[in-house]
């Protein structure tokens, strides 16, 4: 089985902390680093926690909140100045595009690699990106502005070979790519080998989806349905619910609410207003509507 693993990088909300940064994590599957959001100091943090830059080939961001996406100019430049030649993936909203223009022409800076540039959707649910190992799905949040969530999906696993069974019905090695594909082994003219007899079932694709800020909204729910990981928002505590509507963001409880009712396998919960000085109550109370629920502490690397 490829890894699937996200590592936190940031889950600080808007004010970062004296030991928790802005929104940014990275997600690798199979050798493939996705970074999801980049707020201030995520290079630093790449650092730290021993992601290569050059091994990013893929930038999600979900909303134009600073946040966000105020690391992005110089994680780019910091790529170029190293070098850096192969494209880079960039998904995000389309006014994106544009401040990273206007940003290299102030600076009078330049990018030595291509940025292919995806409009993330913000209206529907939309798949947006797939390889050989993964696609990538963007869905609408309830923000001040407008915001996406992100799903990534593992590509349809092929079946798993019977090493037994296929040296005791005689099927060649050349033929292994086809059965791994579903199909039946026909010996010659006459006599046809069902697949389930010389394969098994492959596991399920693992889906992780990543739900940025956004008031508590259940719309949300059919997006994320059943997916093994869910990490979802939790700037403030249930007492503080009038600000978070106001903010338009969620509670640790409001988040536990939705990971149960879209009955995923785990959620990690981040995103920390900075006057949390401890996270632990935040945990408990998401905890109580969802029990297999973590933090998304900054470090933290979450196995899929």
């Amino acid at each position: 089985m490829i890894p699937f693993e996200v590592t936190i990088l940031g889950c600080s909300s808007a004010t970062p902390s004296a030991d928790r940064h802005p929104s940014a994590q990275v997600v690798n599957i199979g050798g493939e680093n996705i970074l999801i959001d980049c707020g201030e100091g995520t290079q630093m943090q790449l650092l730290k926690y021993g992601v290569k830059l050059g091994k990013i080939n893929f930038i999600l961001i979900s909303h134009l909140h600073g946040d966000h996406f105020l690391g992005l100019p110089g994680l780019l430049s910091t790529m170029s100045l190293m070098g850096r030649k192969e494209p880079l993936t960039l998904i995000g909203p389309e006014p994106l595009k544009k401040f990273l223009e206007d940003f290299m022409l102030i600076s009078e800076s330049r990018i030595g690699f291509d940025l292919e540039f995806i409009t993330s959707e913000t209206s529907e649910s939309k798949w947006l990106y797939e390889n050989l190992l993964f696609r990538i799905r963007c869905f609408p949040l309830s923000h001040r502005i407008a915001c996406t969530g992100f799903l990534i999906k593992e590509r349809k696993n092929l079946r798993k070979i019977i090493p037994a069974a296929c040296e005791k019905a005689g099927v060649p090695m050349s033929f292994f790519k086809e059965l791994k594909l579903g199909l039946d082994y026909q010996e010659g003219n006459e006599k046809t080998i069902p697949n389930d007899q010389l394969t098994q079932s492959p596991n399920p694709s693992r889906i992780y989806a990543y739900c940025s800020d956004t008031i508590y909204d259940e719309s949300v729910v059919d997006h994320i349905k059943d997916v093994d990981l869910l990490y979802h928002e939790a700037t403030f505590m249930h007492d503080l619910l009038c600000r978070a509507e106001i903010t338009f963001h969620t509670t640790a409880k409001q988040a536990g609410a939705i990971a149960a009712k879209a009955e995923v396998k785990r959620l990690a919960i981040g995103h920390f207003s900075s006057r949390y000085k401890t996270l632990e109550p935040l945990l408990d109370e998401a905890k109580a509507e969802f029990e297999n629920t973590e933090l998304a502490s900054e470090g933290r690397v979450f196995r899929l």
